[in-house]
């Protein structure tokens, strides 16, 4: 903070009032859904944020939007059956769809999703923070997994001490 009640924005270097610094704080807490259906099962939106989210300060915009992807995927597999698990579809091309494995970000502006395709090829995916568009959807399980792969509750876990990386998950890389 300046002596004129103003700070610096990060690595920016943008100069912003104590006012502009506090509707901020405001807006990345802010969040609701509109449901046109009663069917609509619970939403991320809805669910209230872990302790650990909730209460740390600056975060780059990677880091916001891997946070909140990780309670996406969360709650979208609760509501799976037993036979199916997360996907990503891409949106705006022909690459298919990710069996998510793995979401790292890297500060200030990038995430990466691991996984494997429909024909089981390593994949990642490099995306900037500006141009993300996630389509999550069911796939059915692996027919020689016994039981379905659910990622968002091990994702959730290690919100509260992620730093930036993003390396995959030591299961993720051994499969290689």
């Amino acid at each position: 903070m300046t002596a004129a009640g103003m700070t610096t924005g990060g690595m920016s270097g943008q100069i912003r009032s104590s006012v502009e610094v506090a509707e901020e704080a405001a807006l990345d807490c802010a969040r609701g859904v509109a449901k046109a259906s009663d069917d609509l099962c619970g939403t991320a939106e809805t669910e209230p944020l872990p302790e650990p989210m909730a209460t740390q300060g600056s975060k780059s915009p990677a880091q916001w939007a891997y946070e909140r992807l990780i309670l996406y995927i969360k709650n979208f597999e609760e509501q799976l059956n037993e036979a199916e698990e997360v996907a990503m579809g891409f949106v705006g091309g022909d690459a298919g769809v990710l069996k998510i494995e793995g979401i790292g970000f890297f500060a200030p502006d990038l995430l990466t999703f691991y996984g494997r395709d429909e024909t089981g090829a390593r994949t990642q995916l490099v995306q900037h923070v500006s141009q993300l568009s996630v389509l999550l959807r069911a796939e059915p399980k692996a027919a020689d997994m016994p039981e379905p792969r659910r990622i968002g509750f091990r994702l959730a876990e290690g919100l509260g001490g992620a730093k930036g990386d993003t390396a995959p998950p030591p299961d993720v890389a051994a499969k290689g």
